[in-house]
Order: C-alpha cells, then sequence, then structure tokens
C-alpha cells in the first residue's frame, strides 16, 4: 500500500510517499480501508517538529473508510462498516488498524468527506464550545482564523448555543465566508488592529472567550480582548508557540481563566467521543451544521496539499484521497 511518510523533521518536502506494507491487526484493532483523510494544522506542527513525535512515521490523524478485519476481540463492528476516526496516527495511508474504542460508525446522509472532515475539527469545535467553555445565550466569542476549517464550524455551533460571534480573518474573501456561516462582526487582522475593533465592537466590555488557534502572533491582543472572568482558549499554534508568559498578569485584568486545550483529552473515554461524534454527525445529516469541504488531493500530493494549508491559501476542509 502506499503512505506518506516522514523520516526526519522538515517543510513539506520531508514528507514522501511511499509503499509500505498493510499493517496488522491485534485482537481490539480494526483494519480500515480509507476513503478520505483530513488534513489539519497539528499534522504540519508534528511534521516539522514543533509537535516531535517519533520518527519514521505517517502522518494524519483522522480518517473515514470501510472495515476490511477486524480483531478477536472486536464485537461492535464488522467488514463492510463504513467508520471514521480520529486521534490515531497514520491517516495518510491507504489502510490503517485503528483500535475499535477509537472509531465510530458513520450514519446514514454522512459521507466518507464529510466523515473525515467532521471528526477532529468537529470534535474540536464541539469541545470547544460546550465543555472549555460552555457558551450561552448571550456570551460574546472571538474566533480568531474565522474562516479555518475549525472557525466555520465553530462559529455555526456558537450561534446555535445563542452567542455572539466576532470573527477575524485575513481577506475579504474570508470575511464573506464567515459571514455566511453566521459571525455578526468580521475584523480584516490584516489592516485593523482587532483588539481595537473588539472593544469598538463590544462597546469596551469586551468578550467572554477567546478562541485561538493562531498562537504567538494574537496571544496578548486576545488576552486584552477579554471581559472579567473571560477565558482565554489556546488552542493552536499557527503563527507560532507562546514561549514566554507571566500568569501573574491575569489577576489585574480581571481574573482571566488561560487554558490550552487538545482533543485528546476531551474525547479520552468512549462517552464523550460518542456524544461528539453523534451530536456533530446529527448536526451534519439534519443540515444544521455545513461542511465546507472544499480542497481535495491526491494522497500523492501531500507536499503541496501542507505548502497550500501553510501558505494560508485554503478555507474549510482538507481531504487527501488515496
Amino acid at each position: 500500500m502506499k503512505a506518506v511518510r516522514v523520516r526526519e523533521y522538515g517543510g513539506p518536502e520531508a514528507m514522501s510517499y511511499d509503499e509500505v506494507d498493510i499493517p496488522s491487526i491485534g485482537e481490539n484493532d480494526v483494519l480500515v480501508k480509507i476513503e478520505a483523510s483530513g488534513i489539519n494544522f497539528i499534522d504540519t506542527y508534528q511534521r516539522s517538529g514543533l509537535y516531535q513525535i517519533p520518527l519514521p512515521a505517517t502522518l494524519g490523524l483522522e480518517a473515514a473508510g470501510t472495515v476490511t478485519e477486524i480483531g478477536l476481540n472486536v464485537s461492535s463492528f464488522q467488514s463492510g462498516d463504513r467508520v471514521a476516526y480520529t486521534s490515531v496516527p497514520g491517516a495518510y495511508a491507504d489502510y490503517a488498524v485503528v483500535p475499535d474504542e477509537k472509531l465510530v460508525k458513520l450514519p446514514d446522509g454522512v459521507d466518507f468527506s464529510q466523515g473525515a472532515a467532521a471528526m477532529l475539527q468537529g470534535c474540536t469545535a464541539h469541545y470547544l464550545c460546550k465543555s472549555t467553555y460552555e457558551v450561552k445565550a448571550g456570551d460574546r466569542c472571538l474566533i480568531h482564523a474565522a474562516a479555518g476549517g475549525v472557525g466555520l464550524l465553530l462559529i455555526q455551533m456558537v450561534k446555535n448555543a445563542g452567542g455572539f460571534v466576532i470573527g477575524t480573518v485575513s481577506t475579504e474573501e474570508k470575511a464573506n465566508l464567515a459571514k455566511s456561516a453566521g459571525a455578526d462582526e468580521v475584523i480584516l487582522y490584516s489592516e485593523q488592529n482587532f483588539e481595537t475593533e473588539v472593544k469598538r465592537i463590544t462597546e469596551g466590555a469586551g468578550v467572554n472567550v477567546v478562541y485561538d488557534s493562531v498562537g504567538k502572533s494574537t496571544f496578548q491582543k486576545s488576552i486584552d480582548c477579554l471581559s472579567k472572568l473571560g477565558y482565554m482558549v489556546l488552542y493552536g499554534n499557527a503563527s507560532g508557540p507562546v514561549t514566554e508568559f507571566n500568569p501573574a498578569t491575569l489577576g489585574p485584568k480581571g481574573s482571566l481563566f488561560l487554558t490550552r486545550p487538545t482533543l485528546f483529552d476531551y474525547t479520552a473515554d468512549r462517552e464523550s467521543l460518542d456524544w461528539r461524534t453523534s451530536d456533530v454527525f446529527n448536526w451534519i445529516a439534519e443540515g444544521n451544521l455545513n461542511l465546507r469541504v472544499e480542497h481535495f488531493y491526491a494522497l500523492a500530493d501531500a507536499q503541496q496539499a501542507h505548502k497550500d494549508l501553510e501558505g494560508r491559501k485554503t478555507t474549510g476542509k482538507i481531504i487527501l484521497t488515496p
């Protein structure tokens, strides 16, 4: 089978398209023939070494496909089942071995591309606004990278919960996407000071929560956008990691909260995984959550997909197909 491998950390050129053996399953595993793999920023962090993983490695943390083989102790799945998963390495490949506890069935009305697109980013948006900071009616929320894969889903979920959304984007095209997803206000950070604009929009009150996947370049101003007892939710590092911060400053600014959540912890048990995926898939099937699955690349073109993602040439979700 084919797989996209990384043998040493680096840029997109560090990935190679290789012939490898189909992996063997264990007693509690399922072999999945992958039909669609999702690309996410965390893949670029692992490829570059920002998040260090054992090398050599096959990239990718989410996919959807068909069960072709099950382990001796597996009873919840059978060959032919349509399934999806996240938080399991090795999705940039024709086949993947997945522990049955990490696998969910795709419901009717959700295709493979939607399944792959919804797992990591959909569950991320879900935990951000349902668990890390549970959005309530009337809450003011600042969402950075609002036209990205998580951003567009998060806007919709926050609006469905009754929140007021301020999004930041880099271009007019992306502003239109954020508005179409339901954002109440959109700031072009390339032309405007988003801290100044947030204070203007909220009449000085600030926001209850900031959802920040950008990191270094937005971190400090994001904190300064918060109201008293506000939540700074830092869940990504698109502009680089935040390496220096004094937590003592959170007190004088309004007894603020700072958290660095990860999807792995919010889907660590079966109950949490089923809750999040059930909500996300049902919302998609019912038409209450719109996925923008617009960018498709062949598995062999993973290098170009990473270049386009890091170059901010994409919006919504990027899918690799074998």
